[in-house]
């Protein structure tokens, strides 16, 4: 739970002549995580890609480039099927030569549609100008320009060119033609004159027909095209509806030949010999051997290397092993053996065992990185805390039920598995904010279930919990809560700092660096909750001694243990060690008070919103008036008016029309609340309730979410977790559509 499974190195060595037969056998073991050979063994040499590897490795190019052409997903997979090396020769190649003639024609179709369009939007600015096409060109002597600028200007610069004899200008919307007749035959006259005029010279398209008689022209033959077009991308649909399945099994197996041709680039061989080393789980090394010896027999050798320890480099060692079992160093000494150190560069990979309930959370871990083999996992710390985190600060039924209906569509709607594992955490999320919501008899912000759960069936004055919006006592005993919280939690964190620290350093590097802090932060946290020195107007709020209540010769211990951390602190990392104590002794506590925040925050949000849809009133039925009506006396604060009922202390939740005449007395209204408007409030306040609501929903994975997630990071990882393991990726193939019987 706290370490990955156990790995041992294993070996295979044999002959070449069986060395397919040990490969298809590993391969559909799916167990070996394959270790890439580094030129160590004498004689040995990388190998080399067995025969057929390059003409699978180009098929695979092909059905993945038809793929792609054919836009083939998974969901067009259909039954497993059977892919043999005749269909690969003669069925690929058939549709390989009908989907590129295809796809070329698309390709070709497409380019002729792109220059019908340009043509069009080349044209609509001479239809701005309402002449014949014929007529902008053509001429001996006659000079045309047409193109986009101002008409006025154009005038105005052929008014002026003395090699201009006459000149007429016409001119729609956006568009000029220039018409000039030079004087001395100069054929660069009219360009001349536009030299200095922001004008935009068009080229005129080789058409006799109007402007909208060659648009509509171009139209008709855009349409040609898209039929034409429209016809080749039905006949590719076809083809995909009938070759996907194929294509998908086709590169399934495929990228399995590919496997194991290329995989002796990872062995070690000689002309006639080769060794293969890898990792796998220990408790699958019986079925490993059983597997290559009913393979292959005689005619390779399986060992069991070493059995990794969870022991970094320098203070620990794989233990080696015999026919399978352990065995002590001495017992290798004596054989004229040594003890393998751990070599960081060969670390194992990393498959983490943690219960199926707590597996989602594993995407947290990673989001910072796998845990080493060698580092104590924290994901099973996560789902003990994260969640209850999350749902202390948010605790209420009605978010949680929505929260844990979001994580179950993330849960079930997705393939990704990283999504799959967000929706589990947001599941475990949902599921105590929802308990959290009972406990504080709220849904949606509304005391309901203390109305009718704990008062109702068990005849509790309140529900077992309150947030401390209106009762003061109540927020001051969840920011000491949070302040325990962060204690318990942080020392967690060391504790697991003091076993990395152990295995990776030493004890004497474990206890300055780890048990420092663990020691100063525990110390001020017991003196913080005692009585000691509680009257002397000391710096201590009294909601901390008040909310826990210790001993005074609890906080003299706490104060001891704080100056013994702070000594081993400052010995541990020197005058910067001394600077940061305070942080280790508080300030990295008080970062948890965060809990409480975020809890009250989100509880007034929920009450603003039920406010201001539902008002709210104060009764005071005092002894003497509940005596006389024949009620218990009752006094409550912003109680919000749900039902339309006379008021009675027994219902605490009303909708009120008005006082009674006896009535007036015990209570008075704070807000008459959106719902008592009219039917104008009605639709109002159902709109306020709906988007606040879904307001302080989204905020709660903002706010909530985020701060949870701070604390378990920064706070909590930061005190012993580096991360970086090697992820276990076994040598086989997961088959989805092919089969092999």
């Amino acid at each position: 739970m706290l370490r990955p499974e156990r790995m041992s190195k294993v070996s295979v060595t044999g002959s070449k002549r069986v060395m397919s037969d040990v490969i298809e056998t590993i391969h559909d073991l799916n167990l070996v995580h394959l270790s890439d050979y580094d030129g160590d063994i004498e004689g040995f040499e990388n190998g080399n890609p067995m025969e057929g590897a390059d003409e699978a490795s180009e098929k695979l190019v092909t059905v993945r480039s038809l793929e792609s052409t054919l836009d083939v997903d998974e969901e067009d997979a259909g039954p497993t099927r059977i892919v043999t090396e005749d269909a690969l020769e003669t069925e690929l190649e058939e549709i390989r030569v009908q989907v590129n003639d295809l796809d070329d024609r698309r390709g070709e179709l497409e380019d002729e549609l792109r220059e019908v369009d340009e043509r069009i939007d080349a044209v609509a600015p001479f239809a701005d100008l309402g002449i014949d096409l014929d007529l902008l060109g053509g001429y001996d002597s006659l000079q045309v320009a047409v193109g986009e600028g101002d008409a006025d200007d154009v005038r105005e610069a052929l008014r002026t060119e003395e090699a201009i004899e006459s000149y007429e200008v016409f001119e729609g919307e956006n568009t000029a033609a220039a018409f000039a007749y030079p004087r001395h035959d100069d054929p660069d006259a009219l360009d001349d004159a536009l030299v200095g005029v922001e004008f935009a010279r068009l080229e005129v398209p080789d058409a006799e027909a109007s402007p909208e008689q060659y648009v509509q022209e171009l139209r008709h033959e855009r349409d040609t095209v898209e039929s034409k077009l429209d016809s080749v991308e039905n006949e590719l649909e076809d083809l995909r509806v009938e070759h996907a399945g194929f294509l998908l099994a086709a590169e399934e197996k495929l990228s399995i030949d590919v496997q194991k041709t290329e995989v002796p680039l990872q062995f070690a061989t000689t002309e006639r010999a080769f060794v293969a080393e890898g990792w796998i789980p220990s408790d699958e090394y019986a079925e490993f051997v059983e597997a290559v010896q009913d393979a292959v027999g005689d005619h390779a050798a399986v060992e069991e290397l070493e059995r990794a320890d969870y022991e970094p480099s320098g203070h620990g060692h794989h233990a080696p092993v015999e026919g399978g079992q352990e065995v002590d160093d001495s017992e290798v000494a004596a054989d004229g053996g040594t003890a393998s150190e751990f070599d960081e560069d060969d670390s194992p990979p990393v498959i983490q065992d943690n219960p199926g309930a707590a597996r989602p959370f594993e995407a947290l871990t990673e989001v910072i990185n796998r845990p080493k083999y060698t580092e104590l996992d924290p994901t099973i710390v996560l789902f003990l805390t994260f969640p209850a985190f999350y749902g202390f600060m948010i605790g209420d039924l009605g978010y949680g039920i929505l929260y844990a209906a979001l994580g179950f569509w993330l849960y079930r709607g997705f393939d990704s598995e990283m999504i799959s594992k967000l929706g589990g955490v947001a599941m475990w999320a949902g599921g105590f904010t929802a308990l959290f919501g009972v406990l504080y008899g709220e849904i949606f912000g509304l005391h309901l279930i203390t109305e009718y759960v704990w008062s109702g069936v068990f005849g509790l004055a309140d529900a077992p919990l309150k947030k401390g919006l209106h009762v003061g006592a109540f927020a001051e005993l969840w920011l000491a809560a949070s302040l325990l919280f962060g204690i318990a939690h942080l020392a967690i964190g060391y504790v697991f700092g003091l076993v990395n620290e152990t295995r990776s350093h030493g004890v004497k590097t474990a206890v300055t660096e780890s048990g420092g802090p663990l020691l100063l932060m525990a110390g001020v946290g017991a003196w913080l909750f005692s009585t000691h020195m509680q009257s002397g107007g000391g710096p201590r709020p009294e909601l901390l001694y008040r909310a826990l209540e210790l001993p005074p010769v609890v906080g003299i211990a706490g104060l001891a243990l704080a100056l013994l951390g702070l000594v081993l602190v400052t010995i541990g990392e020197g005058a910067a060690g001394f600077l940061e104590s305070p942080t280790y002794a508080l300030v990295n506590t008080v970062s948890y008070t965060r809990i409480a925040a975020v809890l009250l925050a989100k509880a007034g949000m929920a009450y603003v919103v039920n406010l201001l849809v539902f008002g709210a009133y104060e009764v005071d039925l005092t002894t003497e008036a509940a005596q006389a009506h024949g009620y218990e006396p009752y006094t409550a604060d912003y109680l919000f008016g749900l039902f339309p009922t006379e008021i009675q202390h027994e219902t605490h939740f009303m909708l009120f029309s008005g006082p009674g005449s006896h009535q007036a007395e015990y209570y008075s209204v704070v807000f008459d609340g959106l719902i008592h408007m009219g039917w104008g409030g009605v639709l109002a306040g159902v709109v306020v309730l709906v988007l606040g609501h879904m307001l302080v929903l989204g905020l709660g994975v903002t706010s909530a979410g985020l701060q949870a997630l701070r604390l378990e990071y920064v706070e909590f990882f930061n005190k012993f977790y580096e991360g970086g393991g090697e992820k276990y990726n076994p040598f086989g193939y997961q088959r989805n559509y092919t089969t092999e019987d």
